[in-house]
Parts: C-alpha cells; structure tokens; sequence
C-alpha cells in the first residue's frame, strides 16, 4: 500500500498522519465515531458554547476490488468521510488506509459554560437524601462541561445558598481560598458529606436499603427504588456481585429461587430476568384468578337454582308439615335452647309469653333476692345459707381488698440497655429533675426507682389493688403504692405520669404501657424514636440515645443547626479537685521560688533585645474609635489598668496613634486584654526573623527520658518597647488614652522579636538540653541524675536574667511531655 504524507492547511494548524491498515468492519465503526464526534461539536456550536477538544478525521482509502480499479498515486488527496455509505458490504472490502488528523489545540471549560450545563443550588437544610442526590447530580455536571480539576471547586461551590453558603463561607474565612480551592472532587465531596450528611440519617438510609424487598410483584418500582438507594450508599453495592446478591435478596419469593438458580454474572442480566419472570407470575396469577372468580359465579348459580327447587318442595308440603308431626309424636327441635318441644320456648324473651321466675321457689311474681324462702337458700360460693352467690360477702370482700393484678416490668442495667438496638432510652426532667428513662413496650405499668422516688418529694398513695411485678427472671416482687402528680417534660411539652416505687437497676423511670397506650405511641426500635401524641393533637418525636461509644465532637456550626431543628442540648462542666504541687515540695524548683512570683515585680530591666516598630515611611498615624463593650467588660477594664498602671507597664499619653481595645477569654476563664492593632500591623515592616520548626524541635528528643516544661508569666510583659517607639503602642479606652512601656500583645513582630530574646539568654545550651518557641522552654534529659543538672543550670540562668515563670502551668520531672500541643 503507497505511503503520503500531509500537511493541514487550515489556520496554519499542524497535525501528525498515521497509516493503519484495518478491515472494512473497523473502517465503518471509525466513521461512526467520527460522525458521532462532528453531530456532538454542531450542538455545541449551536448552542453558543466551545467544545473542549476538536477533532476532525480524514480518511484516505485505497480499495482492492479487482483488476478493474485503478491504483491511486501517491499524489492523491485524502478523502474526508462525511456519511457512512460504505455500510453495506463491508466484507468485499479487504483493507482500507486511514489517516487521523487531531486539532491541536483545546479550551477549558470556562464558567458561562459550567452554569450552562444548569447545575442544581444547594441549600443543605434537606437532609442527607437531597444532599447525595445533589453530588450525584453535580458530579454528572462536572463530567459533561469538561470542568478542570483546578476549578471544580470554584465552580461547584457557587451553587450553594442558605446554611451551605454560610457554612462555606466560614470555612474560606478559616482556611482560606487557596487550600479550598486546591481540594479534589472526592475531597470536597468527602466534606459535603462530613457536614450535611447526619450520621443518623445516613444509617436510616443503609437500614432502608438493607431491609427493600419487592412488595405486590412490582419489580419495576423494586428496582428503581434499588438503584436510586444504591447510588446514595454505593458502599454497599460494591462490587459488582455484592449488588447482585442485595438484589436477589429483596426478589418476591415467587421468583428468587429462579433468579438465584439462573447464576448471573452482570446486574442487566438480573435486573431483565426479574421483570421478565415478574410479568410471567402477574399473567399467571391473572389467569387462575379469572377462572376462580368464574368457577365461584357458576357455583354460585347452581346453589341459587338447588335452594329455588328446595323452597318450591317445601311450600308444596306447607301447612300439613306441623299437623304431621303432632300426629307422628315427634317434636321438632328448638333454635333457642336446642331442645326438642311445641310450642313457644321458654327462654324466648322476645316472646310476650316470657315470664321471670325466681331462682329459689320458682314463682314468677317476685325476684330471687325478695324472695320469702331466702333463708333456706344455699350460697353455691362459701356453702353457706341464707344469701345466694351474687350476694355472697365473702366473694364480695375478695374481690375488692383481696385481688392482686399482675403486671409486668422488663428489668435490665444501663449497660444493657445501651448495647440493646431495641431498647430506647434517654434523659428527661421528670417534676424539673433529669431522669435516666427507660420506654419499655412490655411493661405493663410505669415505675420508679425507690431511690429517685426520694427526690421527687412527692406523697406516697397506697394502692386498693396489689400488683405483682414479674421480672424478666421469672420472680414475682409486689407494688402496693403508687407517686401521682409527676410530670414528664419533653421538647417543651409536658405530660402527666403515675409511677409505682420500685427497685430498678440502672435507669430512675421505667415507662410502661399504661402511659405509651393513652398517649398513643408508636415505637420505631431501628431508629431509636418514640412518636407520641400532644394534648394538642400534634405528633411529637422522642429521639433516643444512639451512642455506642464515646460522646461525637461536633462543630458549633453543627451544633447550631441542630438547635435550630429542635434537638435536645445539655451543657455539663466537669470539674476535677486535684491536690496542686508546692514549690518547696519539687526537687531543685525548691532551691529558686524568686522565678516563680505571683505577679511580676514591675518594668523589665533592660535586655539585649528591644523591640522596635519600623514604620513603612511616609505613613500617617492611625487611630480608630474604641469598640463597644458589655457591662462587665467595662469592669474588667478598669480593673485591668489599674493593674496595668501600678505595674507601670502603661502610661497615660497624648499620641496620635490610639488602637482600640476588646477582650479575650484564657482557658481558665479569665479574660485577656487585646489591642486591635491590625492597623498597625498592615503600615509595620516585617520582621523576617525565623520561627524554628517544630518537628526540627523534637528531632532534638530523640533519647531523652525525663522532661521539664517552663511556661514564663506573661512573657511579652518582660521585654521593653524601645523609648522612640513607645507612642505608637498607644491604645483608647472609654476611661483614657494610653500607651505601653513594655511589649504588647498583637503586634506583628512579637513573637519573632520575644524567640531573638530567648535564643539569646539560651544560648549556651540551645539544643543540647533546651530547646525554645517563643515564651515556651522545655529541658531534657536521659536520666534522672542528668536532668537534676540541666534544671539546675535554666533556673539559675532565669534567675540572672531576671525572667520569671508561671508555677501553675510549669511541668517538671515528667517522663513524657505535651509540648506545642504535640506529644
């Protein structure tokens, strides 16, 4: 076959030529491809849009047909394909010569173009259902405009409105644009799900997808139903067999042997040989109900037609039939008392003839209880005379003081309960107490732990029935009292309760049936809820614990929306009362209680370091107005600076730089004075000093076994602020204007100016048994003996230069160390 070369023309675009030598089948399956291609570019054109990629195929053809065709030259063009009107007879012809030309160039999918593909806003208030449709639906966006990976999170995240642009936002404002940005569809995807896809919700929809079944021989609503849960939790389907097997699974009994027996290998194959045998089962249960219903008419015909020929023989014999049998002494049997007499029967009251008699001498002019001959009466109950067994007084008195009614309580611990998926159980305020409560659907009666009952303060009834409690062992205890006045709160709805004192193990309230039936409950064991009814009629779901382990962490974004939709919130403080250390009680500390003061002494002397404010030059000053604070603010302030100003760290000024002032809470719940000084801070020459890293740090551990950490009193405080820079640091308050001797929080060149200090004082033994960030230093040691020294040598050192530390969150002779929040 003759070789060419070709060079495109068009625009000056440049193109590689291939020679293939394919058969006249793989030649019309290229030109359908090609077709296809050009149709799909015509659309996009059409519609104002620029493809990603263009591509146009030119097919060059030499056919071999015989000695009647001419051999093309070398010199020939190529032909372009534009139809497929060599489908017929592909096989007369044995080769063909291709040559593919690519357009060289392509354009990335621009946002006009993304938003043209009309992608689906997302508010993120519907749950995890709507949440998963819409990344299934977004994700076939993102294929079909093309999108690049550098903007599917660009473009996607414009689609967000309501709590999802909130949340979105919150999260450019913490991270920034840049790491956003730069995530991958499935790590975007991975925090979508992470914030709007309850876990709770997300577990109804595996327990919804887990228990489909076919139901009434719909395999068509079956099947959609299957797909549409699948690709929600396509975890569950993968791989392929796995989805055949839930399918096959859920297949009406009539067709899931066949199906089964049928062994297929793709879900096409299941999914058509399901419907296929449906239709089967429903055309025959057609047919058998049809020639049912027609057997049953022509039965009914022919007992309709027998019963027409009885009646017509029975009138024939007519008014003779009762003479008949008088005659014959045969007495016919009655439908009353199913005895045989004439007559109408005694015992027919319906009858005028129907007289009362007395049960004791018969007549019929008296009652059994009026009667004369009472006293020769016998009482069938206690076999004794005078009275019958209705007035029996002994039966009388049994049945109201003597009875016992048997109830039933299911009793378990807490533990228990927990690990039970059927057993719902929450905590409520029961009379404005909480209460650990148990809902127990086999629990006849409502009870109430003895203990708990004492906190109630309510007053003990004695019951005038007994109840027999039977526990889940079989062994009977009795209840004889019972507590009425409680009442249970739950979502701001109260509810009236009556609880029988017991001994419950684990749980303060056990609520029974007596108190779920009038409150018409219904109790869902898969999800944990119990759904009552108002006094207003409405119905009120009761979320039960659904821990199995340990306490989720939540977001406050979370945890808002959560409070939004109602949920029950408990705030708790955990408070631990340890014994606290004493410096004269710590080995070496003990020999240097001057480092750690309770407060500091007053102005630092002067250091080797002082920190200096640069100015970018020709800048004006700036000043902002102080910030509006709460009432207790205001009192901490005041009490702050004349902290500030006996300490002589402030001083009154009349600079006309001033930067406002706010508040931060510590971890122990004081609060921190903060000046704003972002203004500052964007007009201040960085200070380009490097901060060490931190893992460089701890390659410095490797070895050591024992640990001291030293945390210095507010180690800002301890440095001074060189004299010609002091009116910068000036800050306005309600109560004056001021500025700072020594080095204030918030400034941007602090820390790198406090870590010059350190490594300075520290020098001598940086990185042989110290290492230091900023106000933190930490020493190291491989023994005991060793550790002793190099303690020894930091606090004498501290104490020269007059550095002093906080004893409270110092740490010493420890064996492992938290240290930057690293351990």
């Amino acid at each position: 076959m003759a070789k060419s070369e070709e060079t495109n023309s068009h625009s000056g675009e440049r193109s590689d030529n291939a020679k293939i030598h394919v058969t006249g089948a793989e030649l019309q399956a290229l030109i359908d491809n090609a077709v296809a291609k050009a149709m799909d570019r015509q659309f996009r054109e059409s519609s104002g849009t620029q493809s990603r990629t263009r591509s146009v195929t030119h097919v060059k053809a030499k056919t071999h047909s015989g000695a009647h065709s001419k051999p093309p030259s070398k010199k020939s063009e190529p032909k372009k394909v534009e139809d497929d009107n060599h489908s017929s007879n592909h096989s007369s012809v044995p080769k063909q010569e291709i040559e593919l030309k690519r357009d060289p160039y392509s354009r990335s999918c621009t946002y006009k173009y993304f938003v043209s593909c009309k992608p689906r806003d997302f508010t993120g208030e519907k749950g995890a259902v709507d949440c998963m449709t819409w990344i299934d639906e977004m994700d076939t966006v993102v294929d079909i405009s093309g999108c690049a990976d550098r903007d599917v999170v660009k473009y996607v995240s414009q689609s967000f409105k309501g709590d999802a642009l909130a949340w979105w936002r919150s999260l450019l404002q913490a991270a920034g644009k840049a790491t956003l940005y730069g995530l991958s569809w499935e790590q975007f995807v991975a925090l979508i799900k992470e914030n709007f896809c309850p876990q709770h919700e997300v577990e109804r929809i595996e327990s919804d997808f887990v228990s489909l079944v076919m139901k009434n021989l719909d395999c068509q609503a079956y099947l959609t139903t299957f797909n549409t849960l699948s690709r929600l939790v396509p975890y569950l389907v993968t791989p392929e067999p796995r989805r055949i097997a839930r399918f096959i699974g859920g297949l009406a009994p009539e067709i899931k042997a066949s199906v089964k027996a049928s062994r297929p290998t793709t879900f096409r194959s299941v999914a058509d040989l399901s419907l296929s045998l449906t239709q089967d089962v429903v055309r025959l249960r057609a047919m058998r109900s049809s020639e049912e219903n027609k057997r049953k008419r022509e039965d009914d015909t022919s007992r309709r037609s027998e019963k027409r020929h009885r009646g017509n023989n029975d009138h024939r014999k007519g008014s003779g039939s009762r003479k008949n049998d008088q005659q014959s002494g045969e007495k016919p049997r009655c439908k009353i008392c199913r005895r045989h007499h004439f007559g109408r029967c005694r015992l027919d009251t319906k009858s005028q003839s129907f007289e009362k008699r007395c049960g004791i001498c018969k007549s019929t002019d008296h009652k059994a209880v009026d009667c004369k001959k009472m006293k020769d009466a016998t009482c069938f109950g206690c076999n004794e005379k005078g009275h019958i067994r209705p007035n029996c007084p002994k039966f009388a008195k049994k049945a109201e003081e003597g009875k016992k009614t048997n109830a039933r309580v299911f009793k378990m611990d807490a533990k228990e309960a927990v690990l039970d998926d059927n057993v719902i159980t929450g905590t409520f305020l029961v009379n404005d107490i909480f209460a650990r409560v148990l809902f127990d659907s086999g629990a006849d009666k409502s009870f109430v732990d003895n203990k708990f009952c004492k906190l109630l303060n309510l007053p003990v009834k004695t019951l005038s029935v007994k109840y027999e409690v039977e526990l889940a062992d079989g062994t009977l205890e009795t209840a004889s009292t019972v507590l009425d006045g409680c009442v249970i709160s739950i979502r701001n709805h109260s509810f009236p309760l009556s609880l029988l004192p017991f001994k419950l193990a684990g749980f303060d309230i056990v609520i029974g049936m007596d108190w779920l039936s009038s409150n018409q409950a219904q109790i869902l064991c898969n999800r944990k809820q119990v759904i009552v009814k108002t006094p207003s009629g409405e119905s009120l779901t009761i979320q039960g614990d659904t821990q199995h382990g340990l306490p989720e962490q939540v977001s406050m974004l979370k945890a808002s929306r959560c409070m939004q939709k109602g949920c029950v919130i408990y705030m708790a403080q955990v408070t631990i009362d340890e014994p606290k250390p004493k410096i004269e009680d710590i080995p070496v500390i003990s020999e240097y209680p001057e480092v750690f003061p309770e407060e500091l002494p007053g102005l630092p002397p002067d250091r080797q370091v002082e920190f200096r404010i640069d100015i970018i030059p020709g800048t004006a000053p700036v000043a902002r107005a102080p910030y509006r604070l709460a009432p207790t603010e205001m009192k901490e302030l005041r009490t702050q600076l004349d902290d500030l100003l006996a300490k002589g760290f402030i001083r009154p000024s009349s600079s006309p730089w001033g930067a406002p002032i706010l508040f931060v809470k510590k971890k122990d719940g004081s609060m921190r004075l903060c000046i704003d000084y972002r203004e500052l801070n964007k007009v201040t020459i960085k200070n380009r000093y490097p901060l060490p890293r931190i893992d460089d740090l701890f390659d410095q551990l490797q070895g050591a076994s024992y640990f001291s950490k030293i945390d210095l009193r507010s180690g800002y405080h301890q440095l001074k602020v060189k004299e010609e820079d002091v009116h910068k640091t000036a800050f306005r308050t309600r109560y004056g204007h001021y500025e700072f001797l020594v080095m204030p929080f918030g400034l941007t060149n602090a820390p790198a100016a406090f870590m010059d200090l350190m490594n300075r004082v520290c020098k001598p033994y940086l990185d042989k048994f110290v290492i230091v960030f900023i106000d933190d230093i930490l020493i190291y040691s491989k023994s005991q003996a060793e550790h002793e020294n190099h303690l020894r040598r930091i606090l004498k050192l501290l104490y020269q230069e007059k550095l002093y530390a906080k004893f409270s969150k110092c740490e010493f002779w420890l064996r492992e160390v938290q240290f930057l929040d690293m351990l």
